[in-house]
């Protein structure tokens, strides 16, 4: 039987097809790797130029409070999240994440104030259990609405900015996180400038039977080149961006991770809304004494890159374990392997020297600074 007659598809699935795109199931979704011109020359390309992902299989959900103030919805939400919804001004968007009774990650989401409601985005193989969370745990207070007819687009790279404001000039003046709602060539969209590549860009939101059609008018401008998740992943990987399912999960607190620069002060220990979601005796505990171990930056020796899971030792004989690779991959941009990866704190600090267990041998790796390329959004 053909498994990808199983798979979801996009609705830019017939355009990948055409460019002649290597298509793989990812997230129940039939989703392009690469294109012709493979994944380093995709990834060099979004450094220097601009690439445009395909990113609709992730889940696009509409909050509205039923009395229909945003601060009853953002109220709402913050009981699952540790971070400050009430506080984002209209047109901002913000990076948040939903937490278990164990203080562990559920899922991490992106969120933008609407003006009288909230748009989340959520990852692709967790929406439709994120969506039944927030139905059980906040549907008495909000309605809650799955946006299947949306697909999601992302351009990123320097040359983004030039690329879009060839369709609306506006968007011009627009910082990091700004969301605006605008016409690209009279296609409505919700416009962010935001995106996990560690580029400047932008993530569109439009209708789904819109979707190709804006496509290939960004297509066509030279500057602009398909890029598939294979890219995708080296990118975010040099930028330092954790994905879910790899690098967070059930089994990694918000602070193990080092993400605790998205919980506001607000929602910490002594802050006005203090507590009050899932797991938070754990997380404003660790946010005040630290924990046994930490998400780091890895740099591999040589130019063999180091992949998930390889096991992580203080020692070159494999005796003291001290954590786990989660994400590895050669990264174009920096010319040699990168990887991130769990290790005890007392190892956790730049330029620690720790060894990796690779086919049976034990190869140095320095514990590196994350980002591994500077971000180049615009503040």
């Amino acid at each position: 039987m053909d498994q990808s007659a199983e798979l979801l598809k996009t609705p830019l699935h017939d355009l990948h097809i055409e460019l002649g795109a290597r298509m793989v199931p990812f997230a129940g979704y039939d989703m392009p790797v690469q294109y012709p011109a493979g994944v380093l020359k995709e990834h060099l390309h979004t450094r220097a130029k601009c690439g445009l992902f395909d990113v609709s299989h992730m889940g696009q959900v509409e909050i509205r409070a039923k009395s229909g103030a945003y601060e009853d919805a953002a109220l709402a939400l913050e009981t699952l999240v540790p971070v400050d919804i009430l506080g984002l001004k209209e047109g901002r968007q913000r990076y948040g994440f939903f937490t278990d009774e164990n203080g562990c990650i559920l899922d991490d989401l992106m969120f933008a104030n609407r003006g009288d409601h909230l748009l989340v985005v959520v990852n692709a193989g967790c929406k439709q259990a994120d969506i039944a969370h927030m139905r059980k745990h906040i549907s008495d207070r909000v309605d809650i609405t799955y946006l299947e007819d949306r697909a999601l687009l992302a351009l990123q790279g320097p040359k983004a900015e030039k690329v879009l404001t060839e369709l609306w000039a506006g968007l011009y003046a627009m910082k990091f996180m700004d969301v605006r709602e605008v016409a690209l060539h009279d296609i409505p969209a919700i416009v962010s400038r935001s995106g996990y590549s560690g580029e400047d860009g932008f993530e569109i939101s439009v209708p789904a039977d819109k979707a190709e059609e804006l496509a290939r008018i960004l297509l066509d401008h030279p500057d602009c080149e398909p890029i598939g998740l294979g890219a995708r992943d080296s990118l975010r990987l040099e930028a330092g961006l954790c994905l879910y399912g790899n690098d967070i999960d059930t089994t990694t607190s918000p602070i193990e991770a080092g993400l605790e620069w998205a919980i506001q002060k607000v929602r910490r220990t002594g802050g006005a809304r203090a507590g009050g979601f899932p797991g938070a005796d754990r997380i404003l505990s660790e946010l005040e004494n630290g924990t046994s171990r930490r998400r780091v930056g890895l740099k591999p020796e040589g130019k063999a890159p180091v992949r998930g899971h390889a096991k992580l030792y203080a020692d070159a004989e494999g005796k003291t374990e001290l954590g786990e690779v989660t994400s590895g991959c050669f990264g174009p941009s920096v010319e040699g392997p990168v990887a991130m990866g769990y290790v005890a704190a007392s190892h956790a600090e730049p330029g620690t020297r720790i060894h990796a267990e690779v086919r049976g041998k034990y190869l140095p790796v320095t514990v590196a600074a994350m980002p591994f390329v500077t971000p180049t959004y615009k503040r």
